[in-house]
């Protein structure tokens, strides 16, 4: 067995597991993610700083990127918990919604959170001037963070939800929009 087989199976076990077990993971998976993603925040812009590597962007160009990419990162991030918590999920893929979640955001991409995060990575690093945050870091942080969505949470999803997720997952881009929006049954 593959270790994203085995990582799919644990995730699977936890996410249709007692409620106390799924609690427990959602706040040592939870605290993990914010950890990791604050680094990948903090340490480019510590980084850049103690190598000398001068802000790449001026003043006024950083407030005039940086602000409108972090309100729409942010504007994602809520509405997509929002449509999680109508169905009584978490973002958390250890305590996921019960139910495929298709509305809002979701018709859109079906990790709209995630889209809303890197934009927010995004916009900060901007904002920080930090040249390798925006090229290096975020850079790498998205493709670790869609390594991790296409190979572990994705299958346990398909696995939990079977044939509707298929359906959704054809029709819905996993990350960046680009095509119309989700119409269930068509």
């Amino acid at each position: 067995m593959t270790i994203s087989e085995n990582l799919i199976n644990k995730f699977n076990r936890i996410a249709t597991g007692s409620s106390e077990l799924k609690k427990k993971y959602t706040i040592l998976a939870g605290s993990f993610f914010l950890i990791i993603t604050a680094l990948f925040v903090i340490v480019p812009v510590w980084l850049g700083q103690y190598l000398g590597i001068h802000r790449f962007i001026h003043h006024t160009a950083r407030y005039i990127v940086s602000f409108p990419l972090m309100l729409l990162g942010f504007f994602l991030v809520i509405w997509s918990n929002v449509h999680f918590r109508k169905v009584k999920g978490t973002p958390v893929p250890f305590n996921p919604p019960p139910n495929l979640v298709t509305t809002g955001p979701f018709a859109y991409t079906r990790n709209p959170m995630t889209t809303g995060l890197f934009l927010l990575m995004f916009g900060l690093g901007f904002h920080a001037g930090s040249a390798l945050s925006v090229f290096i870091f975020t850079p790498l942080y998205i493709i670790i963070h869609i390594l991790e969505l296409k190979y572990v949470e994705e299958p346990e999803i398909e696995k939990r939800l079977g044939q509707e997720y298929l359906e959704y997952k054809k029709k819905v881009p996993m990350v960046f929009p680009y095509k119309g929006k989700y119409h269930q049954g068509t």
